[in-house]
């Protein structure tokens, strides 16, 4: 999963460096425990992993942005629009880019979790 979060991170315009990797394999291990938990089953299905992926990319960027330490990332080259399946998020003009930016850590965070019903346990 490092890799495809490492690329998916890229595709924002964050490269990863040496130092990240613990906390981003720290994350990654408190992503996936939390959808095993939530679905109580004992692997991520495959059906949520590039969910999984995008959670781990918005916790960490909400991570280094709250701890000052999201350096080298250029606000002003935020997504403005997000589309997937039947949602969509959109960035009007209004929002400065350090909005469009929580908006989109939010955004990856989130979405998705609707999903985890489909692959939910019952426990007896």
């Amino acid at each position: 999963m490092l890799e495809d979060v490492t690329a998916r991170l890229a595709s924002f315009g964050y490269i990863v460096t040496e130092a990240d990797n613990w906390l981003l394999n720290f994350i990654i291990q408190t992503v996936e425990n939390h959808i095993k938990n939530d679905c109580n089953v004992d692997t991520v299905p495959d059906g949520l992993f590039n969910i999984a992926v995008d959670m781990v990319v918005g916790e960490f960027l909400f991570g280094k942005k709250s701890t000052g330490q999201l350096t080298g990332f250029n606000l002003e080259a935020t997504v403005k629009q997000i589309q997937e399946g039947d949602t969509s998020v959109s960035f009007s003009g209004e929002l400065s880019p350090e909005q469009r930016l929580d908006t989109v850590i939010n955004y990856l965070m989130t979405y998705g979790k609707k999903q985890f019903a489909s692959y939910r346990c019952v426990k007896w």
